[in-house]
This record gives C-alpha cells, structure tokens and sequence, in this order.
C-alpha cells in the first residue's frame, strides 16, 4: 500500500515545498494540494460540509506554482492537484503549466480535477454553472490532445483551437495520471471511463458498493476496468481501513495533515512515518 498526504495549503500553512521534503524524508508516496482561485464573499452556495465555510478556503496557494517549488526540493514523491477545478481554468495554458510541472519533475505529477461545487467562484471566470461538467470534458480532451500529438487542434463546444504547436510534451506519455475527485454515480464514472485514469472518493465510503457501477461504465468504453486507479482521500490509517482497501485493489490511500505550521504538521507526518515503516 502507498501512502500519500493532503492538506489544505494557505498562505499560514507550512509552506508546499518544505512539507513535500518533509513528506519525502519520511518515506511518504504522494502529496495533494487543493485549488480555489478566490471565494465570493456573497456565500449564496453552501459549504459542502455544512455549516461556515472555513477561512481556508479563500487563502489556497496556487497549486503549480507550489508544486513546482516542491519539485525542485524532491526527487521521488509524487506531486498532486487535489483537486483542480479544470472548468474555471483555460485548457491551453493550464495544458502548459501541467506539462511544465511534470517536465521539471521529472514525470511526478498526478492531475486530480473535479467539476466544482462553488456556483459563485466558477461563474466569476464566466463559466456557466450548469455547463461546468461539459467544459471539464472538453477541457480534459483538448489538454490531452496537446500533451500527445506534435500538431495539436480541437474543435468543440467551448473549447476551439486550429492545428497547433505546444512544448513541453509530459515526461509521462499521454500526459499525467487524471484522477477525478467527486461522488459515485452514472455521470461521475461516464466521465472516469471516457478520459480519466481512476476515481478519487472523498472520505472512501461506499467504494465497495460502486465498484460494479464504475467496472459496468469502463467496459461500456472499451477501458479496462482493472486499470482504473481509486485513491481515497482524507481516510484513516488504521489497520482494518487498510486491510479493506488492500482487498477491493486499492494501492494507494491519501491521509489528511492539519493545516499549520510545521509544529503542527511535523508531529502527525512523523505518526504517518510509522505506519509507512510498519506497512500497516
């Protein structure tokens, strides 16, 4: 089993890079780092987990430009978006930055996206609402185009562009792993199984109960279902969590580090270490 890390990096947070180090020291796989380019203060959407939202939603550092920090400070864990919300970004300049990032990292990164759930945030960049999961398909597809093909053109939707050049190319072919964070359900795993490479369940919950659902919706597109990655974010490191991930084929767990500063943080990674060298 690998173990990876997230946590919500702000501005009052251990800085990315020192923590990726930290992360690396101690024999950990992975490190996801979330994106909001700003919060509207009108808060007319709910906080997905209820109640206020947390301050720390309206400090997020930029995910690339903190993972390409942590790219220059490490050589093997692994750099993750989780997760970036692709619908509110340009796919050709955001096609850039992940090439780059994966280029300077010498082919590090995980590419965890999702569709958004701040109505306000997205439509600030002019994105309709109610179109966020059709633009993060297209997104996805014309990104993908660029990262594969030397002459690269797409012509959809919302997401237009004639025969084209764009370097850097990924270090990882075909471009880095995309792993789609969000709910089990039809449109969630229609997506997965068309250009994605796995499923990021938040919390982990139902895994088990959804694998058919998500096996059934790779087989309709001709993927195969046992290539399909599922990396639970935010689960518990104990033994049985474990033991049950490692049974359904889950290779890689994302355990949760409070936001602080590296007093806080230092303590819980160093908990994380143990298990590591456990195999627990």
């Amino acid at each position: 089993m690998h173990y990876g890390i997230t946590m919500f990096a702000t501005d009052q947070t251990m800085p990315v890079h020192e923590l990726a180090r930290a992360a690396e020291e101690r024999g950990l796989y992975s490190l996801y780092i979330p994106e909001h380019t700003h919060i509207p203060t009108s808060r007319v959407t709910p906080a997905p987990m209820g109640g206020d939202l947390a301050d720390e939603y309206s400090r997020t550092v930029d995910p690339f430009v903190a993972l390409a920090a942590a790219a220059a400070v490490t050589k093997h864990v692994r750099l993750g978006t989780g997760i970036c919300v692709v619908a509110q970004r340009e796919p050709l300049v955001t096609a850039k930055a992940v090439a780059t990032l994966d280029q300077l990292s010498g082919g590090r990164v995980e590419f965890g996206i999702g569709f958004g759930w701040n109505r306000e945030e997205i439509e600030h960049h002019g994105v309709d609402f109610a179109t966020r999961r059709d633009r993060v398909r297209e997104h996805m597809l014309a990104m993908k185009e660029l990262w594969t093909n030397d002459v690269a053109s797409f012509d959809g939707t919302f997401v237009k562009f004639e025969p084209s050049w764009s370097w850097p190319k990924p270090v990882q072919p075909g471009g880095p792993p995309v792993l789609i964070g969000g709910q089990a359900g039809p449109k969630m795993f229609r997506h997965i199984a068309e250009y994605a490479d796995g499923w990021i369940p938040i919390g982990g919950a139902g895994v088990r109960a959804a694998l058919p659902e998500l096996h059934q919706a790779c087989e309709a597109a001709g993927r195969d279902p046992s290539a399909m990655r599922i990396v639970p974010f935010g689960t518990l490191p104990d033994p049985g969590k474990v033991d049950y991930y490692a049974s359904i084929g889950i290779e890689e767990i994302v355990l949760r580090v409070p936001g602080g500063t590296a007093d806080t943080v230092l303590p819980v990674l160093d908990q994380y270490a143990e298990i590591v060298g456990t195999g627990a």
